[in-house]
Parts: structure tokens; C-alpha cells; sequence
């Protein structure tokens, strides 16, 4: 199978376009079922291939409560369709480090009640589809931007949701025709070579509006003089990652970063993820299967292993070897491959797709180079940050954000499961570095260090005046307004006694959480999902830090800890939730 492009949302005859995007709907939502039939038994949803992550059952759930939670809060939707459902399986566990697992118990609803919720949804946004209003071009104001932000949506959990699978045990998963890896498994495996890249004055990013769907961080722009560097003609096969692992890359600290040899010692691991030890050699896991090793397909490794590879090269060549900047990952696509108007990629290639699994290395040329796009994401040196006029969707308001921290490090180019947004050319998506993907890499020579400087938000200043306001301590002589706030609500009702409390625009949660001192259940509302991000990080953790300004750039880190104000037994009282109030 290979599926449909994303929209182009600017021109054409609009009865027409919204069969597009029913279709484009559709074929997304079946895909991702599909994607689900693979696994063994209904049991099998309740696994967590990896312990950072829920277990599937959540991934099987969650799309269909975007859609749902989104059109809500966009007042598409009047009506919750399962406030439970759509509670429990909205937040995912975030990027975390490895050593501050989520060890939640949440009594997950069984696969038919999640398989007869997603029915619900999906006639409902079937429905919309058919009857909302629909006028061109789609910007980000147009109710149509929802339904493509939850198509999108999806397409990026098909890709995150395989994963998972390729780490369950082989025992769980069955075949299924429509994801049987690429067949080509050829013993004769190019020999990698580094190619000259002219430099230029790079101009990055999109403006609204946009010819297709794009995430808030891809709006904005950016110039970059980028200079002259050397690029490997192919992906790193897993043949070339072999002479690393022979070598004692996995076990040499001099070639990794302190993040990277942390995260070795925490794994004791001695290969990338889905090589399998077998008689002295390797073999390889596929989504479904482990088959003889594919030497010629690219490795599969995160940002760590990939940084430790350049590393190594760097101390066996005496070249400057690292990952490429995403500037210069834009210079070598920009002069290897070919795009219709709108991004949208023209070149051949393994990716939407066109196979269910990688292929060889030297399988699609671009130019003087192969796999500029397809085959596998590749890691790069930069860390994401926004674009220099970077606004946030008011729907979708923590999709980017938190991510920019120094932390999540950018992959280029798409897989070959990346669909609809994820393959276009202006796609910006990032992940903790020690994370799983189907991501490897290309190596670039240069005597350029990639420095970065982050920009300020004024949000998340925002956010950390507003923990200071909320968790603080007393200014000029003021006590804490929230806690003063419900203090003088108390005092005003007297006697009475509550069974129940609504705090509209709780923001980070103190006057909430005070409230619970007196009421058994506080469902606490805000229209910011970081906002609640920050009040359930309160709960999970008891803390939560934050950076507070003393005078122009000198700042100092505070704490804000429900247990120095006596709420911690408030906890499971107050219920946190990211809605509008005025469209309860």
C-alpha cells in the first residue's frame, strides 16, 4: 500500500476537496486499525513494550479522544462522547528520562468498549466532515484545520505505535498482509563515501497561509549561512555500524556523550535495539518477524548511538565526523531532490508507505546521494526551537512547546511510514535522544561545531510567573492570592458543607487544590493544556520547577512542592481537565 499525500488546502472546487479529505480521513483511520490487527490477542493491548510508554491499549484509544477532545474544546462538538475514556486516554506519558518511569495504575476499559468508542467517533467526524461548513483556502482558523489536525494526529501515532510494536516479544504479533517487510535483502552492501555540499544562505519556514497542514513549529522563519561540508553518500547500513560494535563502541566511554554512556549503563546493552544476538552474528526484527540480518538496510539507533558512531569515526579517520545541523540537512535536500509547490516530495522513494519496512541503502538515488528522504528519519545535531515568529494553535497549544528544552533533538527526512505531513519537506519533528524511533543516520564532514542559541517565550515565562503566583511566597506583604482567595470564600459561606466544586481557569491549580482541603471533589478547568500539564505534574511528581527572572538575563530555580503547604492529602480530590468554560 502507499498512501495519499496530504491536502493542498489553498485552491480547487471546495464539495470536491471535502471528498479529499473524507478519503484522506479514512484511509488514515483504517490504516491505523490495521496497524492493530497485528497484534496476537486482546491481551496483547494491555503489554507495554516499552516502559516509558502505556501500554497499547492507550495508542489504540487515544487518537479517537483527540479527535473528540479537540472538536470539543473548538466547539465543533456540543457533547463528550465518554468523558471517561476521553480522560484517561487524552495525556500521554511525556518523553521522559529513563530512570522516572510512570508507574500509574489506570483501569483501562477492555478492547471492544474502545473499538465501539472509536466507531462513535469516527461517524461523528464523518459526519462533521460531510456537513461543516467548508470554504477555501484552510487556514488554521477553518474547522476543516481541526479535522486535518486529527488526521495528522494519527498519522504520527501509525508510526509511534509500530514501534511499539516491533518491541513486543514475537509471541504477541501475527503476520498481516498488509505489513509484510520489504523482500529485497541483498548481501552486497555499498561501500559509504563522503560527497562535497556547496553552502548557502539557507531560508527556513512556512507562512500562513500554507499550501498543506502544518504544526505550529513549522511557521515562522529563519536565515542560516550555511557553509560548505561533506555529506555520506548513503544511511549508515547496519554492515557499517557493525565495524562500531566490533570495535567496543558500546562499551568505550571515551566516544559518548555523559547522557549517552548514563543511558548504556542504565540498558547494558552491547547493539542497536533491533538487532538480535544469534550464533556469534546478528539477526534482524522486523515489525513482525526477526529475519536474517539485512546488512545492506540501514541501522536503526537513537540520537546517543548515532552521536557515539561520529564520534568513533572522528577517532579512527582524524576527520571532524558528526551528524549534520538541520540547516545543512536542508541544503543537501534542497540539491537532491524534486517537490511539487506545496513541499510535497516528487522523488522517488521508501517512504508513505510504499514498503512496510526499510530497504537497502543504495535502493532510491537523489542526485549524488540515496535516501535524502525515505528509508529511515535521521538524527541531527540541533536541538528543536521555535521559528523566529512562532505562534501557538489555540487547540493544540502543548503539541511543541515543551519540547523546547535543550532536550529533543530534530529527525529529517521521514521513514517509510511517514505519511501525509510527516513527508513533506518542511516537516519539523523532535524526540528525547535516547528514544526509539524507525530513525538512523548520515554523517557529515565539517569543521563547524553546531552552536545553538534558544529563544524566550514569553509563555513559558508566563507559566513560571504563574507557579510563582500560585506556589510563591508573600509580596510586599500580600499573602498568597489564591490561598487568600479561597480562605475568604470559606469564611463567607460559614457552615455551609460542599459535596462539590468547580474552579473555572484554575490555571496551575493552588486555588483547586486549596479548595480540596474542604470539598471531597474538585474538578478543576482550563483552557491551557500547559497549564494542566503543570497542575498534574504537581500530582504525579508532588513538584514541579520552575525558572524565575531576578533582573535582565540572571534567573534562579524554584521549586513549588504540594507537601510544603499540607496539600498533598488533596490529591485524589481534585480532577484536572484542559475545556473551555464557556462551552461546558
Amino acid at each position: 500500500m502507499c498512501l495519499a499525500p496530504t491536502p493542498l488546502l489553498l485552491t480547487g472546487d471546495a464539495e470536491q476537496k471535502r471528498q479529499e479529505i473524507r478519503s484522506y480521513f479514512q484511509e488514515t483511520w483504517d490504516t491505523y486499525e490495521s496497524l492493530f490487527e497485528t497484534l496476537k490477542d486482546d491481551s496483547v493491548f494491555y503489554q507495554r513494550p516499552e516502559p516509558l510508554r502505556h501500554p497499547l491499549i492507550f495508542y489504540f484509544g487515544h487518537t479517537a479522544t483527540f479527535f473528540a477532545n479537540k472538536l470539543v474544546v473548538s466547539k465543533l462538538l456540543d457533547r463528550r462522547i465518554s468523558p471517561v475514556i476521553e480522560s484517561m486516554m487524552a495525556i500521554g506519558v511525556d518523553e521522559m528520562s529513563w530512570d522516572d518511569l510512570d508507574e500509574t495504575h489506570y483501569d483501562w476499559p477492555s478492547v471492544s468498549e474502545v473499538r465501539q468508542y472509536r466507531n462513535e467517533v469516527r461517524a461523528i467526524v464523518e459526519n462533521l466532515i460531510d456537513t461543516l461548513p467548508l470554504t477555501l483556502p484552510i487556514d488554521w482558523d477553518s474547522p476543516f484545520w481541526i479535522i486535518l489536525m486529527g488526521i495528522e494526529h494519527e498519522r504520527i501515532h501509525l508510526e509511534t505505535s509500530s514501534v511499539l510494536i516491533r518491541q513486543l516479544p514475537l509471541c504477541s504479533v501475527k503476520p498481516h498482509p498488509d505489513w509484510k517487510h520489504h523482500s529485497h535483502i541483498t548481501s552486497v552492501v555499498p561501500n559509504n563515501t563522503l560527497i562535497q555540499v556547496n553552502g548557502d544562505i539557507l531560508k527556513q519556514g512556512r507562512r500562513r497561509p500554507s499550501s498543506t497542514y502544518g504544526w505550529d513549529n513549522e511557521y515562522g522563519e529563519i536565515t542560516t549561512e550555511v557553509a560548505d561540508f561533506k555529506a555520506s553518500q548513503f544511511l549508515v547500513s547496519n554492515q557499517e555500524f557493525l565495524s562500531f560494535v566490533k570495535d567496543g563502541g558500546y562499551t568505550t566511554e571515551a566516544y559518548w556523550t555523559e547522557e549517552g554512556w548514563n543511558w548504556v549503563q542504565y540498558k547494558n546493552t552491547t547493539q542497536p535495539p533491533f538487532w538480535v544476538p544469534h550464533n556469534n552474528t546478528f539477526r534482524y526484527r522486523t515489525m513482525l518477524e526477526v529475519i536474517d540480518m539485512p546488512w545492506s538496510w540501514p541501522v536503526d539507533v537513537n540520537y546517543l548511538e548515532a552521536k557515539a558512531f561520529c564520534n568513533w569515526l572522528t577517532s579512527k579517520t582524524g576527520k571532524p565526523i558528526r551528524l549534520p545541523s538541520e540547516p545543512e540537512w536542508y541544503q543537501l535536500a534542497n540539491t537532491s531532490l524534486t517537490f511539487d509547490d506545496a513541499g510535497r516530495l516528487t522523488s522517488p522513494a521508501n517512504i508513505s508507505l510504499k514498503s512496510p519496512s526499510s530497504c537497502p541503502v543504495n535502493t532510491f538515488q537523489h542526485g549524488d546521494f540515496y535516501d535524502v528522504m525515505g528509508n529511515v528519519w535521521q538524527w541531527t545535531e540541533t536541538a528543536i526551537d521555535a521559528l523566529d515568529g512562532f505562534n501557538v494553535h489555540p487547540a493544540y497549544d502543548d503539541f511543541s512547546v515543551p519540547t523546547f528544552d535543550g532536550r529533543h533533538n530534530l529527525i529529517k527526512g521521514g521513514s517509510w511510514i511517514a505519511t501525509g505531513n510527516e513527508a513533506i519537506l518542511q516537516s519539523r519533528y523532535a524526540f528525547r535522544r535516547h528514544f526509539i524511533q524507525h530513525a538512523g543516520f548520515r554523517y557529515v564532514e565539517s569543521p563547524h561545531a553546531i552552536t545553538q542559541v534558544f529563544n524566550t517565550y514569553e509563555t513559558d515565562e508566563q507559566i513560571s510567573e504563574y507557579l510563582e503566583f500560585h506556589y510563591g511566597a508573600e509580596y510586599f506583604g500580600v499573602k498568597n492570592f489564591p490561598q487568600a482567595c479561597i480562605d475568604t470564600l470559606f469564611k463567607t459561606t460559614g457552615d455551609l458543607t460542599f459535596k462539590k466544586a468547580l474552579d473555572l481557569g484554575c490555571a496551575v491549580g493552588r486555588s483547586s487544590f486549596e479548595l480540596a482541603r474542604r470539598i471531597p471533589h474538585v474538578d478543576a478547568l482550563d483552557f491551557s493544556t500547559r497549564f494542566i500539564r503543570n497542575a498534574l505534574n504537581l500530582i504525579k511528581h508532588g513538584n514541579v520547577r520552575y525558572l524565575i527572572t531576578d533582573e535582565g538575563e540572571l534567573t534562579h530555580l524554584k521549586q513549588a512542592s504540594l507537601e510544603d503547604f499540607n496539600l498533598t492529602d488533596t490529591i485524589p480530590r481534585v480532577h484536572f481537565t484542559q475545556g473551555d468554560a464557556i462551552n461546558l
